[in-house]
């Protein structure tokens, strides 16, 4: 069975060459062999689809993997990972002690800026496409400026200042810009998006089923939405203005969804939202990143779960203790974690289980958001001790409606605001989160109530889910400035009661004194000899 998004899989060796002439070691090495010149190339609509082909090919293949899609999630207060095998580069993030050579780190480098170059090559030369239509051009052309402010928002809030690559061609002499500076960029690339985006695609590959496959205006908002956010926190700390402006562009994505302008609706129950039976038909879903295992490089991972498990998983992630005991019990607990965990012997055991004496390594809540079943095209379930393959294609979603509900709620509030819509669309992701109509939240609440409330209810909507690229719970606590109270909280590991006489601690040890430094990551070791710019010594600042 293949994914909606087939059409981004098939061979384009030439082009790929000439779009992603980036080394594996890191972006700086060039190497010009083969690449196509971008003066004769655009020449024909087939050469304009290609591209965009080529563009969506280079951005399913920069997310296929944690070490690839980023591995800076760990900071966030819902997950950490094993204390030794093979995951040091994942543990020194979830230590807030990443180092220079880390190597992973020249991976999530590399591939944000595979997809700038990919980008630019549209943005540059896609316009003097003879016989193709003045909007099929912009909308060629809006999609690259999307996924370059993607790109972009990925490294401004992992690294902080970075070089802005508006060409195809390396300049080794990059100057670093500020934060504010690369925000800008970001601004500036959505707002053509978001005015040259179509609302619904009505043709494929872009539409399927009725459903967009490509980027949409809606996703376009619910992204400005967000970045607005970002920047109404930490660094730039620009406050209520811009808390409004993001409350002002998820409020046109709820009032189309709502209005019939956009097809967007949440999923009735929750468990359904990452199901393989929705996979390509999630109404709430506004951008993903869609997968078919046939293409080599093009498959989504599955089993990180214990290695202990039975399904035999990685490792290299698991819940975090504290998060998993305040998270709130109902159907959203129940489809975000394993209900119980099955080890080598084939039984099921509360995940806090352990052998007198203790022998498991790691002894954690599991996430269960991206697994499938064993058999192919089928749901996963935890009590089949099948091995599940490592290679999958459920689709990794970036954007979702309920994260725009908690947006709109959150900004409201933090813009000092409240109003009966916000409280409608949380009380929307709350009620569906208990199985039931509870309408825990009220126009009684404050402003400051109700940011925190749309804040921890977007957090247990997305906990674990690294792969969505946007807004994990550590960018969510990055713009919030939490991530010190999280080191401080987590170097004290306490032992925490998961249940009556049972007690249980991280496995993975924080030590240090906390500097603002450890808010990012530092540059790759490598670039830096290539680019002296590339300069750490700001973010002690």
């Amino acid at each position: 069975m293949k994914t909606a998004y087939t059409f981004i899989m098939k061979a384009l060796p030439v082009l790929l060459t000439a779009l992603c002439w980036t080394s594996c070691s890191d972006f700086l090495e060039e190497d010009p062999k083969g690449q196509l010149p971008s003066d004769t190339y655009f020449s024909n609509k087939e050469d304009l689809d290609a591209s965009l082909t080529a563009l969506y090919s280079v951005i399913a293949s920069s997310q296929a993997s944690n070490n690839l899609c980023g591995t800076n999630f760990l900071v966030g207060d819902d997950i950490s990972t094993h204390p030794s095998s093979n995951k040091q580069p994942l543990r020194e993030h979830d230590q807030f002690d990443v180092k220079d050579n880390n190597s992973w780190l020249s991976s999530m480098w590399e591939q944000r800026f595979k997809v700038i170059k990919a980008a630019n090559f549209i943005i540059n030369n896609a316009e003097r496409t003879p016989e193709v239509s003045k909007d099929d051009i912009k909308v060629a052309i809006a999609q690259a400026h999307y996924w370059r402010a993607y790109s972009y928002f990925y490294l401004v809030t992992t690294w902080g200042r970075v070089p802005i690559m508006l060409k195809e061609e390396i300049d080794y002499n990059a100057p670093l810009k500020t934060e504010e500076e690369v925000y800008e960029l970001i601004l500036s690339d959505l707002k053509i998006a978001e005015t040259d985006c179509p609302a619904l695609y009505t043709k494929e590959p872009y539409g399927r089923n009725g459903m967009n496959i490509a980027v949409s205006e809606g996703a376009v908002k619910a992204t400005m939405a967000y970045v607005y956010m970002c920047m109404a926190g930490w660094p730039l700390n620009k406050g209520v203005e811009y808390y409004k402006l993001a409350a002002a562009k998820a409020k046109e994505v709820i009032d189309g969804a709502d209005g019939g302008s956009y097809y967007y609706k949440l999923l009735p129950e929750y468990s359904q939202v990452y199901s393989w039976e929705y996979n390509n038909k999630n109404t709430e879903l506004l951008l993903g990143i869609y997968y078919n295992r046939d293409a080599a490089g093009q498959s989504a991972p599955l089993t990180d779960f214990l290695q202990d498990m039975k399904q035999a998983g990685w490792g290299d992630t698991n819940g975090e203790i504290n998060f998993w005991m305040n998270f709130p019990e109902g159907p959203r607990k129940n489809a975000t974690y394993f209900p119980k965990i099955m080890l080598s012997d084939g039984k099921l055991y509360d995940w806090w289980y352990d052998t007198d004496p203790a022998s498991r390594e790691v002894v954690a809540p599991v996430f269960m958001k991206t697994v499938e079943g064993a058999v192919r095209g089928t749901e996963f379930d935890y009590t089949n001790p099948a091995v599940v393959n490592a290679s999958g294609e459920k689709t990794f979603q970036l954007l979702r409606l309920s994260q725009v509900y908690c947006w709109y709620a959150e900004a409201t509030g933090r813009a000092g605001e409240i109003n009966e819509q916000a409280v409608k669309v949380l009380n929307e992701v709350r009620n569906r989160a208990d199985g039931e109509k509870t309408n825990r939240y009220t126009t009684d609440m404050s402003p400051d109530e109700l940011a925190e409330a749309a804040y921890n209810e977007h957090g247990w909507e997305m906990a674990g889910y690294y792969w969505g690229g946007i807004a994990s719970r550590a960018r969510d606590m990055f713009r919030m400035y939490r991530y010190k109270d999280h080191f401080e909280f987590r170097k004290k590991n306490e032992p925490i009661e998961v249940a009556p006489g049972v007690f249980r601690k991280e496995a993975v040890a924080v030590t240090g004194t906390w500097d603002d430094s450890k808010m990012y990551v530092p540059y790759p070791y490598e670039d830096v000899i290539l680019n002296p710019n590339l300069d750490n010594s700001w973010k002690n600042r």
